[in-house]
């Protein structure tokens, strides 16, 4: 059953939440506590989930569950009773967010709004992520089935990840996949791995490549001059010079 130990944990632990708001946060800068208690979605969702949790661990029937919809409606952000949350997690805005069952959260880790830690499937037993550490994850990203997010990565805004990601890195895409680790580019053999096939770059090139086809049948049937072939450049990066040299 519930006893003092558990409600000074959950007072502890809700402490840690407010000061990780205000830390993290800009705009809870010259924000006191009280009314990041007040008027934070984000705390009010870790509020009733503390609660429901240490409900969840004492066998309280219904009651979590209950506690956990009633937030959704007035959050907008469901996490299951039963999910394993630390210390200092910081939920920004907050709308969309959905932590899953079995999911695992390290210590201090933000999530954006519309973050997905969600289960692949029907099966039972383990079946959503783990975010270790130091995590940081973009708005809109989902993170599926029972991987592993190391410590101190970052997913960036709307990626789709369902593979392990490693430790201090950063991933982008749909699949997600590793474009930095240490800070430093992730390159070399060991990438193939996980750099899945753009489905939309190879059928640009499968189009060029037939377009060339035929314009060379053509000039051969015209007795013409054979034309350029067309050639398919990579997009030139946001930041540096253009490749292209315009």
């Amino acid at each position: 059953m519930l006893g003092i130990d558990t409600f000074a944990r959950v007072a502890r632990e809700l402490r840690r939440d407010v000061l990780a708001a205000r830390d993290r946060d800009p705009a809870a800068r010259g924000v006191g506590p009280a009314e990041i208690l007040a008027t934070w979605p984000g705390i009010h969702a870790l509020l009733s989930y503390r609660v429901a949790h240490a409900l969840d661990d004492a066998g309280v029937p219904l009651v979590p569950r209950s506690i956990s919809m009633l937030t959704r409606a007035v959050t907008g952000i469901e996490i299951h009773p039963a999910a394993q949350i630390g210390d200092g997690l910081f939920i920004d805005h907050g709308a969309g967010v959905v932590i899953g069952e079995t999911a695992e959260i390290g210590n201090d880790v933000t999530l954006y709004q519309g973050v997905t830690l969600g289960g692949t499937g029907f099966a039972t037993g383990k079946r959503h992520p783990t975010v270790q550490d130091n995590v940081t994850i973009g708005s809109g990203a989902k993170l599926l089935g029972p991987i592993t997010i190391g410590h101190g990565a970052k997913i960036g805004a709307n990626s789709v990840v369902i593979t392990d990601v490693p430790p201090n890195s950063t991933v982008v895409g749909n699949p997600g996949h590793p474009v930095r680790i240490d800070g430093r580019r992730f390159e070399g053999p060991d990438a193939d791995w996980i750099h899945l096939p753009d489905p939309i770059a190879e059928a640009i090139q499968a189009l060029a490549s037939r377009i060339g086809a035929l314009e060379r049948a053509l000039s051969e049937m015209s007795d013409g001059k054979p034309e350029p072939v067309a050639e398919v450049r990579p997009l030139r990066s946001a930041r540096g010079p253009n490749p292209a040299g315009g």
